[in-house]
């Protein structure tokens, strides 16, 4: 069975990177969003590139079921980010 290297992969050094930066924008975001927005934010943005790694260890089918679970983690990013966005805690 062929493994990928998750590492060497763009999309999980661009999901890596998506994770970093979401870290540092949430240092921002007011004390009350800490156990509500902000941590769903958090673990969601931590969710893509983990994801990605753990589906680097699978069956390209298992594979790309991950990847799927990755992508679902991204939608549900970009439409905290916009709730976040609206409630003026971040600009575009």
């Amino acid at each position: 069975m062929k493994r990928h290297n998750y590492k060497k992969l763009k999309i999980w050094q661009l999901g890596l990177e998506i994770s970093k930066n979401v870290s540092d924008i949430l240092t921002n975001f007011p004390k009350h969003e800490r156990f509500d927005l902000s941590s769903q934010i958090s673990r969601c943005s931590i969710s893509i590139p983990s994801n990605i790694a753990e589906s680097s260890a699978r069956t390209d089918k298992s594979f790309s079921h991950f990847l799927n679970i990755y992508l679902g983690s991204s939608f549900e990013l970009s439409t905290q980010l916009l709730i976040a966005h609206h409630r003026a805690y971040i600009n575009t």
